[in-house]
């Protein structure tokens, strides 16, 4: 049994070894990238898994230590691409690996390897059902990288009844309402907003987003005011009070949340940084 095992020992390092040379051949032939020496070879991943001893969680380790020591402030395109690679691979070795989606959240989707942040978010999301950062962190991506809150918010709610934490649930369930007002689509913004409300068991966070869906139905009025003054004078409102005062609205509705309503730089209305009065007045 003893021999068995050190023979199957010696095969394991053999196969490595040939599968390393084998790797550096068909490397060598690539054209070379000048990278940070600690990310300079990303090695097939059975390759690494062999190289630490079959243990995939050895090698998960062993690939996520490379890409914490890297300084990654100086690093250049290429260099990221890399940096995404080792990521990617100690993400399919450990999808639970802590440190390797908080870093790779952190780094790079804002250096363009968004795509390769989103796959280790999301392998994380599954591997961590208790943890509540990899799913917000993918639905914030979403959000600001891809321009997509429809589909952040379906993310959020999906993953939040999955967590064991009863408040942390509400807050991605908040996040999820909250970026819905960033949505194209204001009318299907609503319609979700409307259908979380009538899930909610909480009674003050069911009004909370009964006030979220009031506020995305005004800001449709108000648009709806604004394209047809656009129509008929042919350019935009100036103020939200010219729409008033030349009759597209009764009023200018109040913002239950306190934000207001303001003109956009293109004279679409959106959601303000301050309050207004019925006149379109800031205060």
């Amino acid at each position: 049994m003893r021999f068995r095992n050190f023979l199957t020992f010696i095969l394991s390092i053999s196969a490595g070894a040939l599968a390393f040379t084998h790797s550096s051949a068909l490397l060598w032939k690539e054209k070379r990238v000048d990278a940070s020496p600690e990310i300079a070879v990303a090695l097939p991943l059975f390759v690494q898994v062999l190289m630490s001893g079959g243990d995939r969680f050895l090698a998960a380790n062993l690939g996520s230590v490379r890409t914490l020591i890297v300084e990654s402030a100086k690093m250049r395109p290429e260099e990221y691409r890399i940096l995404a690679k080792l990521q990617l691979d100690v993400s399919w070795l450990n999808p639970a690996h802590e440190d390797n989606y908080y870093t790779a959240s952190a780094i790079l989707p804002w250096n363009g390897e968004i795509d390769a942040a989103q796959t280790v978010l999301y392998r994380a999301a599954l591997a961590r059902p208790f943890d509540l950062q990899p799913p917000f962190y993918y639905a914030f991506n979403l959000v600001y990288f891809k321009n997509d809150p429809i589909a952040a918010s379906e993310w959020l709610r999906r993953r939040a009844i999955r967590l064991p934490n009863a408040e942390e649930r509400q807050l991605l369930e908040n996040f999820a309402a909250r970026w819905l007002d960033r949505a194209n689509d204001l009318k299907l913004a609503v319609a979700v907003v409307e259908s979380m409300a009538k899930q909610a068991r909480r009674k003050d966070f069911r009004e909370y987003l009964n006030l979220r869906a009031r506020r995305l139905r005004d800001l449709i009025s108000l648009r709806e005011a604004a394209n047809a003054f656009l129509k008929k004078n042919g350019h935009s409102a100036k103020s939200l009070g010219q729409l008033v005062s030349e009759g597209f609205i009764p009023t200018i509705p109040t913002d239950p949340l306190g934000a207001g309503f303001k003109l956009g730089s293109d004279g679409t209305p959106i959601f303000g940084g301050v309050r207004v009065d019925e006149h379109g007045n800031s205060y």
